[in-house]
């Protein structure tokens, strides 16, 4: 496949490139949900080895959201391929937060997988405390199929154990976001 860029509006979802590592950096020094604990970035130059990994991927699989007039990177679209199913996520900078560029670019991007990448079946996890996520989810035609409780944990108690969460599953197929 040829190189990732699509534009909406606003913004243009690309592949990353080596001048996203300060910001990307920003996104990921101090994630603001406990999902993206795990990728959490401790320095400049962490940042940029992350950037140059992920800059040659071209399956859909990890993305760049910039703001369409200056190409400033404001956050990320990402997932995992299961076969013909794909889970999707996103993070932004909290700058860019409550503007509706989430709902843009995620919207721009269950097109892309649906109809460029052949997806069946997407779907998210999301944290039961991330509701401005589950709004999202609901406003990209997705449907709640679950709650696992106490299903997952990204992050520890003071005493060190795990903090379990609760998580909610949605999910849209093709056939529903064609319709």
């Amino acid at each position: 496949m040829d190189t990732i860029r699509f534009c909406t509006e606003r913004l243009t979802i690309r592949q990353f490139c080596e001048k996203d590592a300060d910001s990307y950096f920003r996104l990921l020094s101090h994630p603001r949900v406990h999902c993206f604990a795990d990728e959490k970035l401790e320095s400049i130059e962490e940042a940029k080895d992350q950037i140059l990994k992920k800059k040659d991927r071209n399956d859909g699989s990890e993305l760049a959201v910039c703001l369409k007039d200056t190409d400033e990177f404001i956050g990320t679209l990402s997932g995992l391929w299961e076969k013909d199913t794909f889970s999707v996520c996103w993070n932004f900078l909290p700058d860019y937060c409550g503007q509706g560029y989430a709902y843009e670019s995620a919207r721009a991007y269950l097109d892309f997988l649906f109809n460029q990448m052949n997806a069946r079946r997407i779907y998210a996890y999301v944290e039961d405390y991330n509701t401005s996520s589950q709004r999202l989810c609901r406003k990209l035609g997705m449907r709640q199929e679950g709650v696992f409780l106490e299903y997952i944990s990204f992050v520890k108690n003071p005493d060190g154990t795990p903090l379990y969460e609760n998580t909610i599953q949605f999910a849209i197929l093709k056939r529903e976001w064609n319709k």
